[in-house]
């Protein structure tokens, strides 16, 4: 099945000619899931060909204007075409308002159901097939929360060979193993799933961290991520306007990758005071504490394979 994360936009606070406001657009085969929506968001999603159409639901973190001013136009976009399906729209208090009130001062034309969560406490927010995603507090001058998707374990390979020697014909009994059912062979003899079928296999985790001062939580939030988006505004020197304006150097970005054990890492929602040029010093930085760390670009693809 698969996955890949869409970078529609990695700067904060002001868009800029070659960078647009935060956003995310995670793909996991026919789903698809935004999360927060800058400024831009849609002239990435043109630029990508993505099917936006068929946006599930959007993850909001919080309601500040360089996350959520792309998404007006989402919606108005999204009645362009038929759509039956409803759209989720999960956030922090306020995120509701911020729909409703747009809707009627645009006078939005809106064909199809939207459903507002506003997220009061931290857990499960929405579930799909063989996968979840949660919410988890922050840090930041007003209400804000990060998100996780995580797949369920995966059955394990199933070994045809060895079903062949304890004579299970191929058809339906093999579905069954595969399901975790006992069969019958051929002589009469029970056949249990585990010696045909090996150990359970993990599934992917993707999380999405921006706007937050540096907590240790983080990282047990996001541990064992397969990739994690996570903000790295400043670099070295600007630790104490970071800590006032409650967002991340690059440096402790990398340390919650670190102490979180994952897999890859990719800074996003960089201050406007650095072009891209200069965005080198925030990964050179990140990389001395986890080497794996990237810069994310606008319009960049990630791919989040299996880990077999």
């Amino acid at each position: 099945m698969n996955m890949e994360a869409f970078i529609l936009g990695c700067g904060g606070m002001m868009p800029l000619p070659y960078r647009h406001l935060t956003s995310v657009l995670l793909r996991r085969d026919g789903d698809l899931f935004l999360f927060d929506g800058g400024e831009g968001t849609q002239v990435s999603l043109r630029r990508l060909n993505l099917k936006w159409k068929k946006i599930n639901a959007i993850f909001v973190s919080h309601t500040h204007a360089d996350h959520v001013t792309g998404l007006p136009g989402i919606l108005m976009l999204s009645s362009q075409v038929d759509r039956t399906e409803p759209l989720y729209i999960f956030g922090p208090p306020k995120i509701a308002e911020y729909i409703e009130t747009s809707r009627k001062v645009l006078d939005m034309y809106i064909n199809y159901p939207i459903v507002v969560k506003e997220i009061t406490e931290p857990g499960i927010v929405y579930e799909g097939d063989g996968f979840y995603i949660r919410s988890f507090p922050l840090e930041h001058t007003k209400t804000c929360v990060g998100y996780t998707l995580e797949e369920l374990d995966r059955p394990g390979e199933f070994n045809p060979e060895e079903a062949e020697k304890l004579k299970i014909p191929k058809g339906p009994l093999w579905g069954k193993l595969q399901r975790g059912e006992s069969v019958v062979n051929e002589d009469g003899i029970e056949i249990k799933p585990e010696q045909v079928v090996g150990k359970n296999r993990s599934g992917r985790k993707f999380s999405f961290v921006t706007d937050t001062m540096y907590l240790p939580s983080i990282a047990k939030e996001v541990k064992g991520s397969d990739l994690l988006i996570c903000e790295g505004m400043f670099a070295d020197g600007c630790e104490d306007q970071a800590k006032e304006k409650k967002h991340m150097t690059s440096r402790q970005a990398a340390t919650i990758a670190r102490d979180a054990d994952v897999l890859r890492m990719g800074l996003i929602h960089y201050s406007p005071r650095y072009n891209d040029k200069e965005l080198n010093v925030l990964l050179e930085q990140a990389q001395q504490v986890y080497p794996e760390a990237r810069l994310t670009k606008d319009r960049m693809r990630i791919e989040i394979p299996y880990v077999e």
